[in-house]
């Protein structure tokens, strides 16, 4: 094993997903923050505050992002920018021979997808998406039950993104911020990859795997106009981001993904998480489980001496003691619950790549197909439902299931 030695970083976007990620960063040892960098002088001035606060030196500041790439103490960039512009910065990141590490969201167009597989290939720097979604606890207990084979062969999936933003968004009205108006603007699945990420990994896509053709339809939009009118005063406000919208995916092995996209009706919060096998089934909503001769089942003969069966769900919660995730025996005690408490897990599994420079767990092939389904679920609503085809960013490599390198940040195998 590599000696642990210390990993120097830049961090280019200084708003609130930074001060979350700080959280974790602030904890790991072995990290340096070298370098960061906004527009806005009043972000960095909260950002080096927090920094001082905890004994943290004060990295070198920059106004201009392409000023920090080339910075020489900067060797891995954290990218929490806007959705516009994230991957333009990853590209120059990796042009420079740095590891790119990129925050959740959709692309805007299948072009500037390609452009990030180009430019990772062709300087041989990677880059990372932060899902991590990806190591939620339950997502990789499923994750080891079915490279167990439990669930059988697998045959459909279900995930999404439903969470009341209304409120959220109505401000973000007020104050012209970007989430706000893509909504305004656009109209498909622009939030996906948290409950997507680990269904693609469960399916092995781009290894063995991929996504054939997308088909989308939108329902009408109501939810944020009243939202911006209940919360903002302002009125007869359209948005044509429908308020579900409802994706397909068909994959190359047969199996089927629904992806539920909803964050302007009032709801409780939901990814949506189904795996369906020939032997199982997890159903996150249910907080469930069945595994055909494991679970529950009750046989009752009626007076005809038919018998019915009757199968009962388990709770996710009896299968960790046998089958949690070697991760998650490892961390359960260090994270905090939800979906900060992943960062760690995240952020320690990129800057372990970093530091023996090694391919991350989630690579620049899978950035691209799982925002990749943004747009097409927008090309798809605007055809009215029909199917698009999923580019192929691989170039044909999927074909051949690459194996996945020993390591216990690995998404692909399981390994202790």
């Amino acid at each position: 094993m590599s000696e642990k030695r210390t990993v120097s970083i830049g961090v280019i976007g200084l708003g609130s997903r930074t001060e979350t990620l700080l959280f974790s960063i602030l904890q790991m040892k072995d990290v340096r923050i070298a370098a960061i960098c906004d527009l806005k002088q009043e972000r960095i001035d909260k950002i080096s505050s927090i920094l001082s606060r905890n004994n943290v030196p004060q990295p070198a500041v920059y106004r201009d992002c392409k000023e920090l790439i080339k910075d020489p103490q900067v060797e891995a960039v954290f990218i929490p920018t806007s959705w516009n512009s994230h991957l333009k910065i990853a590209c120059d990141t990796m042009k420079e021979g740095k590891y790119a590490a990129i925050e959740v969201g959709g692309a805007s167009s299948i072009e500037e997808l390609w452009q990030l597989i180009r430019a990772s290939e062709e300087s041989g720097a990677p880059c990372m998406m932060l899902e991590n979604c990806c190591y939620g606890r339950n997502e990789l207990l499923i994750l080891n039950l079915v490279r167990k084979g439990l669930f059988g062969e697998l045959i459909y999936c279900e995930c999404g993104y439903e969470h009341y933003l209304g409120k959220e968004l109505a401000e973000e009205y007020e104050s012209g911020l970007e989430r706000c108006r893509h909504n305004l603007h656009r109209n498909g699945d622009l939030y996906l990859t948290h409950g997507l990420g680990p269904i693609a990994k469960i399916l092995r896509i781009n290894r063995g795997n991929r996504f054939l053709s997308v088909s989308s339809h939108a329902t009408k939009s109501r939810g944020f106009s009243q939202a911006v009118e209940k919360f903002a005063g302002a009125s007869k406000v359209h948005f044509n981001e429908g308020d579900i919208v409802t994706t397909v995916i068909h994959c190359a092995n047969g199996e089927n993904i629904t992806i539920t996209h909803g964050v302007s009706l009032p709801r409780p919060y939901t990814r949506n998480g189904r795996v369906q096998g020939t032997r199982g089934i997890w159903l996150e909503n249910a907080n469930g489980i069945y595994i055909d001769g494991i679970s529950p089942c009750l046989r009752k003969k009626d007076p005809s001496g038919s018998i019915s069966e009757t199968h009962e769900w388990e709770q996710v919660e009896s299968y960790y003691e046998k089958y949690d995730h070697p991760l998650w025996k490892e961390y359960k005690d260090k994270v905090a619950e939800g979906r900060r408490g992943y960062d760690i897990i995240t952020l320690e599994a990129f800057i372990d790549a970093v530091r023996n420079r090694t391919q991350p767990p989630i690579d620049v092939y899978d950035c691209a197909a799982w925002m990749s389904i943004t747009c097409l679920s927008e090309q798809s609503v605007a055809l009215g439902g029909m199917p698009v085809p999923c580019p192929d960013f691989t170039n044909g490599r999927w074909i051949e299931s690459r194996p996945a390198s020993p390591s216990k940040w690995s998404l692909d195998e399981v390994f202790d």
